[in-house]
């Protein structure tokens, strides 16, 4: 469908390259496309650009899909695929010639070369100059299908991020629309895609504003109602360098696998990468839906700091539902569905000190761990002969224990500590290095409970026998 020329409904679209993964500044891109369509009742379309066939792979394609499902961006419809137009595409850039708004360019590569060779002896930028621009006649011989270019007057886009933009028309060269072997080129291709999809707003990185001039330049040919364009400063790493991977720029399937980072946590910090709502850092998805628009899109650069994605992800950790983050942690630690279950138990007090599912893991590890323990550094230190001796005394006021609960574990250890005249905490680290192996863990009372009785006798017990061998 073809966009209408009078308060068209707003439509968005999404047009990765599948040459790589779902990298957190496409995300971005993708999200921001994605709210302003769900913020005005519009639509938002997902277009593979997969022109590049040399480049393209079914690897990358399914990673972005999978890495836009997993933020919750769902577009409507089906997935379009640019290759899938070729045969449009060529139909445009024909129907252009036609018009006289386009030419065949039977230039050779050594021409071009030749051309390119003048412009950097003059230390001018490279235009082309082809001195086919005016001739209409065929030449029986190979040629690519150059736009006519306008060479006067200015360009203007009112862009609303970057505001209002000029270019001079002699800046803009007859760039190629189709190749010699009928291939139309990435210029074209996206030109056409957008207006038969109906696409209002073209929001996306301001690396592509330069592109914008020639796009426009197409439309303007073909006489079809101009986008509204929206070119998004691009995301830079903390020392203001443009983002790379040492910066952290990973894909989106990274961010959940190797960092363990939940779907809503980096959903909020991508939002408010270069948007904001007033001092609001946690917005919800519905929220976001509501609030979201173009005007408060920032036109400086913004920052990506993964300790803040880490921290942002530690607020969703503590608000997630107990069973999901059982569901995610359970797969890296191998565990088999009892072991879930106390995993579901032992969450509460897991997830009170984690930023990421893998630090929920490693704070779980105890839990399932086999004995004798492994001890971690500055655990066995805990474990000296006075502290072996505390546990003694400790596992005999356990043992007596009937109920095995929080508040009558509390009162039972307390009095161990009251009768030997040392502080609680002088028992209490030394009993959770032996039930834990190691030096932090949840409350040592909750360690009790989870483990159960019998599990943290012998733990206890398995201490106070090398105290004696």
């Amino acid at each position: 469908m073809s966009a209408s020329d009078k308060n068209p409904a707003v439509v968005t679209r999404f047009a990765p390259s599948p040459t790589g993964f779902l990298h957190i500044g496409g995300a971005r891109t993708a999200l921001f496309n994605w709210l302003f369509a769900r913020h005005n009742g519009g639509k938002f379309l997902l277009r593979i650009e997969d022109t590049d066939k040399a480049r393209s792979t079914t690897e990358a394609i399914d990673a972005i899909l999978d890495g836009m499902r997993w933020l919750g961006l769902d577009w409507d419809g089906h997935e379009y695929y640019q290759s899938q137009f070729w045969a449009r595409h060529a139909e445009i850039a024909h129907r252009l010639l036609e018009r006289g708004a386009a030419y065949r360019c039977y230039m050779t590569q050594e021409g071009l070369a030749a051309q390119r060779e003048e412009a950097q002896r003059a230390r001018k930028p490279f235009r082309i100059h082809s001195p086919w621009r005016d001739v209409a006649e065929e030449q029986g011989k190979a040629f690519v299908i150059r736009l006519k270019a306008p060479q006067k007057g200015e360009t203007v886009i009112d862009d609303q991020v970057q505001g209002k933009v000029t270019v001079q028309n002699s800046e803009i060269d007859d760039f190629v629309l189709l190749r010699s072997d009928g291939t139309p080129t990435y210029m074209l291709a996206v030109v056409v895609d957008d207006h038969d999809m109906g696409v209002t707003h073209v929001i996306r990185g301001d690396d592509h504003l330069n592109n914008a001039f020639r796009q426009l330049a197409i439309v303007r040919a073909m006489g079809w109602p101009e986008p509204t364009y929206a070119h998004v400063p691009l995301i830079h790493g903390q020392d203001g360098a443009k983002l790379s991977k040492r910066h952290g720029a990973l894909g989106v399937d990274n961010y959940r696998d190797e960092l363990g980072i939940l779907p809503e946590a980096l959903f909020n910090y991508l939002l408010r990468l270069g948007w904001g709502h007033g001092d609001d850092e946690i917005i919800s998805r519905e929220q976001a839906v509501e609030w979201f628009g173009i005007d408060h899109v920032g036109k400086s650069p913004s920052r990506f700091d993964v300790k803040k994605l880490e921290n942002l992800n530690g607020h969703y950790i503590r608000e997630a539902d107990d069973r999901r983050l059982a569901e995610l942690v359970a797969p890296l630690l191998g565990i088999d569905s009892t072991g879930r279950e106390l995993l579901v138990r032992a969450m509460p007090e897991l997830k009170a000190r984690a930023h990421t599912l893998h630090q929920l893991a490693d704070g779980a590890t105890f839990l399932f761990a086999r004995r004798p323990l492994a001890m971690e550094a500055g655990a066995s230190d805990l474990l000296t002969g006075d502290a072996r001796a505390l546990l003694g005394q400790a596992h005999a006021a356990l043992a007596q224990s009937a109920d095995w609960e929080h508040d009558a574990l509390d009162a039972a250890v307390r009095k161990v500590a009251e009768e030997a005249d040392v502080k609680l905490g002088k028992l209490a680290q030394p009993l959770r290095a032996a039930l834990t192996g190691r030096t932090t863990s949840p409350g040592i009372f909750d360690v009790l409970v989870l483990l159960g009785k019998t599990e943290s006798l012998a733990r206890i017990a398995d201490q106070m026998k090398e105290a004696t061998e």
